[in-house]
């Protein structure tokens, strides 16, 4: 899977190098070992653990009349030399191949006045961007999102798989906060709340 993450990436010119990771050694769950745990009780245990929530975007490529975006709560900063950070997007996504194929990304973290325009990005099918105000971020092009925590703009630098997803590594080329001392937008127990010292 990763190698097909890499020629995709490959043929949609993206201007970062990727490269795959060798092939892991795939076994059979044996007789004596505990079967995996089930998908609801997965998604009920990992729910507790709270999460900041980022729209991802990347700008319209040749063909595209828009750009771009998906609400995204599994972002992780990953790397202070070279400056990396990593998303995750699920390998059915309809935004993602749009996203390789632009080869670069914007993290628009998102503030707690920001749920109505997460639940937006989280739809697919429709405008994203309708009535969004946004610029283009310095190195990419891609949204900048107006009234967010930070953005940061980053190029595609690897992708690998993780099961139904990809995880995606970008390498930072400029960010910066949005100048308010707003609190974040959480995410937990598949409800948004807002941070309280």
């Amino acid at each position: 899977m990763a190698a097909a993450a890499v020629r995709y990436l490959r043929s949609a010119g993206a201007p970062a190098p990727v490269e795959a990771l060798p092939r892991p050694e795939l076994r059979c769950v044996g007789e004596d070992e505990r079967a995996p745990v089930g998908q609801a009780e997965f998604r009920r245990v990992l729910g507790n653990f709270a999460t900041g929530v980022t729209v991802i975007t990347a700008p319209a490529t040749a063909g595209e009349s828009t750009p771009a975006g998906f609400a995204c709560q599994s972002f992780s900063a990953l790397s202070l030399d070279p400056p990396l950070v990593a998303f995750m997007v699920g390998r059915t996504s309809t935004t993602w191949p749009r996203i390789a194929r632009a080869g670069a990304f914007c993290v628009n973290v998102l503030g707690a006045h920001q749920g109505d325009l997460c639940r937006g990005f989280a739809v697919s099918g429709a405008d994203k961007f309708a009535g969004v105000p946004y610029d283009a971020a310095p190195a990419s092009g891609a949204p900048r999102l107006a009234g967010t925590l930070a953005w940061i703009d980053c190029t595609i630098h690897a992708v690998h798989t993780g099961g139904d997803h990809l995880i995606v590594v970008g390498r930072v080329e400029a960010l910066d906060t949005g100048g308010s001392d707003i609190a974040p937008l959480l995410f937990h127990r598949g409800r948004f709340g807002r941070f309280k010292a």
